[in-house]
């Protein structure tokens, strides 16, 4: 089943700006909320799509390429919005857009925004984000690619003992009180202690700093999809630092793609071009030429009369759409290599062509111009 557009989930356009995504957002918040839907599958769902269309609309970098890639921007283990392409849970929403929930005649009605019938629900501390930049070649992007990297990140260290904060009894939140002309408004923020994790360290080992967090070096697998584009950035979901905390959760490791320049390839989004060159006699008389794309060689003939500038396609021998619609052409620029030096035999038998009517230039009128060959290749 095709996935949901975002805009559609949120009932805006593509034009809506930041303030109408979030009061968007916002609205079908609380038309859903588990609070007002106790145990309703169907709300909680709708929920959870909201929230994820959130978390990507709502950022202008992952807003940009969902614009460019649609769902497919984000496919993959490596390639989900923040919640890992809808493998959310409620934790992971209200830690993450608690203070939506909060204000303005909302938060007081649904315990702070972090309640369940009017309590309080622990927020997950989440850990940083990593970022790392990997290069691939043209052939591993035309048929994609397991990269294994080792990364150095923060993880909680063995033998952290924690306890329950003071300050906010382990709720992770700390609840204020204001009078509005509405009444009396409760809202939630992060408890300043603990970081929102609920818990602060009682001991830890040496070598452990004061988040009870050591550099431990880990070899992590990035499946990486084929038809990555230079620029593209992936995710592996919890391969980033840790937080402190028995139930905080590990940030993610952010994949940036660098692309290889091939030495004889040239890549134009899905296509490939290819410099092909033929001596004077090959392209008088034709030959046939063996031709390596990125998916493998390929042996193509070359007619006799062949005239320089000529444009050879082989469809779908392109790169592959990261959008996963279809596959592009590999084009051949065909160019007659003029010699340069010539001996005394030579020199005297183009002499002798020189006026022969075989070797005057008589281009047919149905030969296209070397604009309308290119205007044809992106027709």
């Amino acid at each position: 089943m095709a996935k949901q557009d975002f805009y559609e989930i949120l009932g805006i356009s593509k034009s809506a700006t930041q303030a109408e995504i979030k009061k968007a957002y916002r609205k079908m918040a609380i038309k859903y909320h588990p609070d007002k839907n106790p145990d309703d599958k169907t709300a909680e769902e709708n929920f959870k799509k909201a929230a994820e269309a959130y978390e990507v609309l709502s950022d202008e970098n992952k807003k940009a390429r969902y614009d460019q890639y649609g769902h497919a921007a984000f496919d993959g283990p490596q390639g989900g919005g923040g919640f890992g392409g809808g493998g959310m849970n409620m934790d992971d929403i209200f830690s993450q857009f608690g203070d939506i929930f909060g204000g303005g005649g909302f938060g007081g009605g649904f315990g702070g925004g972090f309640g369940g019938g009017g309590g309080q629900r622990q927020a997950r501390v989440k850990g940083s984000n990593m970022r790392i930049r990997v290069k691939l070649t043209l052939e591993e992007i035309a048929k994609g690619v397991e990269k294994k990297v080792k990364v150095k990140r923060k993880v909680q260290a063995d033998g952290v003992t924690y306890k329950t904060c003071t300050t906010c009894n382990g709720s992770g939140q700390q609840m204020r009180v204001t009078n509005t002309i509405l009444g009396r408004m409760q809202t939630a923020t992060t408890c300043g202690t603990c970081s929102g994790a609920g818990e602060t360290i009682s001991s830890k080992p040496n070598g452990a700093d004061a988040q009870g967090l050591i550099v431990a070096e880990e070899t992590v697998s990035i499946n990486i999809p084929a038809g990555v584009t230079e620029g593209v950035q992936l995710k592996v979901g919890g391969k980033g630092n840790e937080a402190p905390g028995k139930n905080s959760i590990a940030g993610d490791l952010l994949v940036l793609i660098e692309e290889i320049q091939h030495d004889t390839l040239k890549r134009e989004g899905t296509n490939i071009h290819y410099d092909l060159y033929v001596n004077f006699s090959e392209a008088v008389l034709g030959t046939s030429k063996e031709v390596e794309t990125v998916t493998g060689k390929v042996k193509i003939k070359i007619d006799a009369g062949t005239q320089s500038g000529k444009i050879l396609r082989l469809k779908g021998k392109g790169l592959p759409s990261i959008e996963r619609y279809g596959t592009g052409d590999f084009l051949i620029h065909i160019n007659v290599w003029t010699p340069q030096e010539l001996n005394k035999e030579q020199k005297q038998f183009f002499d002798k062509m020189m006026n022969d009517d075989n070797f005057v230039p008589a281009p047919n009128k149905s030969d296209k111009s070397f604009f309308e060959k290119v205007k044809d290749m992106f027709s």
